[in-house]
């Protein structure tokens, strides 16, 4: 029995970033694979009962499978360049938080089935789709529109999930399996600073507000830098650079609070001294009320096409993914507030699993502090006595679903947990 921080001390050097600090963990890749493995491994060593669904999805089952099963998990995957904790913290935690139920004898007197999950392509860093495991599962993103998805090498998701094992023609929604959710916990790094200059380690999600990733794509005329005059130019990367450089007025005129990132371009084809053909970003926009995130697109869409006309780039936009903003399963975050009273509820501006599984199952968020209030980067941090503590509530939160708390104060896991033998 291991606890979560020598469980993530296992998987440390896998994905690590070889040109610079930071992890390279890409969804459906090698290095996902290794980490699916680690995880596999660890749970058959702890007897569970594993498989991965069609759609990807890794589950172990503590019990055997049945109706209003508690599920706890995250994902493995990174963002490029991306931290130590985002994901990883919270598949960490759900097998160190197996440890400490089942050593209790507590898990043995649950009536509830009970499993960890471990979700795919979170990010979206690889397909351009976050969180599309539990798209599909749930159905949030039409099952040909997935397979039809495309990486940077320009390989389908189709081609890529038959190397990963997985059949195309049984992904898509599984309502036989969303059916058997009684309720999903997630636990996860908090990727802001609301934790920071408190005296609580974890705390309850009460939101995710609404964003969306958008594909604006600038086609103008590829010609020789050295011959072609300043007049005679319909060059995409003048007419995109011109709207990226708008984005954060734009986004701030048209309300204070509203996020608007362009963290991923591509020109083609790429020469020094070639005037490109074509250039794309991807645009990220974040708000609570989701008409505001219509609102901001809006207007960045229209400078967008004003840029493009004067420059002689046509413009082209479509969305990638939307998802509104979600509020936790009331009934769900009220229990979890009469386990950890002290919690203080936090709304989110990134996007989860338990997000897109909120609108079908009941579902919650702990999240649990980071220091530098960092993610997305390699300076995402989380203490090792916050690990642990975030441990603690996760036991908690689980044999109060799982109705094992009494056995739990009972057994001999009673008094302050630490995620397991150490």
């Amino acid at each position: 029995m291991s606890d979560v921080v020598s469980l993530l001390s296992q998987i440390e050097d896998t994905g690590r970033d070889t040109r610079g600090p930071g992890y390279q963990r890409p969804g459906f890749s090698s290095t996902e694979r290794d980490l699916r493995e680690w995880f596999l491994a660890e749970a058959a060593h702890r007897g569970l009962d594993t498989e991965i669904d069609a759609n990807g999805i890794t589950w172990a089952w503590a019990t055997p499978q049945g109706a209003n099963a508690v599920v706890t998990g995250s994902h493995l995957d990174s963002v490029p360049g991306g931290g130590e904790f985002d994901g990883p913290l919270g598949v960490a935690s759900a097998l160190a938080t197996f440890d400490v139920l089942k050593s209790s004898g507590a898990l043995d007197q649950s009536t509830r089935p009970f499993a960890l999950a471990v979700f795919p392509e979170e990010e979206g860093s690889r397909f351009g789709v976050a969180c599309l495991g539990s798209r599909l599962l749930t159905g949030a993103i039409d099952a040909d529109r997935a397979l039809g998805l495309k990486d940077a090498a320009g390989d389908t998701f189709a081609d890529v999930a038959r190397g990963y094992g997985l059949d195309p023609n049984r992904i898509g929604r599984d309502q036989s399996r969303l059916a058997g959710i009684g309720s999903f916990i997630e636990l996860h790094v908090e990727q802001g600073v609301g934790l920071i200059n408190t005296d609580q380690a974890v705390a309850i999600g009460s939101s995710i507000i609404g964003h969306g990733r958008w594909h604006f794509a600038f086609s103008g005329q590829g010609n020789h830098a050295g011959t072609t005059p300043m007049s005679h130019r319909a060059d995409p990367v003048v007419a995109a650079s011109r709207v990226i450089g708008d984005i954060p007025t734009l986004a701030a005129a048209t309300d204070a609070s509203a996020v608007a990132t362009v963290g991923r371009t591509l020109i083609h084809p790429g020469g020094t001294n070639v005037i490109a053909s074509s250039m794309s970003f991807w645009l990220d926009i974040r708000h609570p009320d989701d008409a505001v995130v219509k609102q901001v697109l809006e207007a960045i869409s229209r400078r967008a096409q004003d840029h493009g006309a004067d420059s002689g780039v046509e413009v082209t936009i479509s969305q990638e993914s939307y998802s509104p903003t979600t509020h936790f399963t009331a009934d769900l975050n009220s229990r979890l507030t009469s386990v950890l009273p002290d919690a203080p509820l936090l709304p989110s501006g990134a996007g989860h699993d338990a997000g897109i599984l909120a609108t079908h199952v009941p579902s919650a968020m702990l999240y649990v502090r980071n220091p530098t209030g960092v993610s997305h980067a390699p300076e995402e941090a989380c203490e090792v006595d916050d690990q642990r503590a975030g441990v603690d509530a996760l036991v908690k939160v689980l044999a109060r679903e799982l109705g094992i708390e009494n056995a739990l104060v009972d057994g001999n896991a009673a008094g302050p947990m630490t995620g397991g033998a150490q």
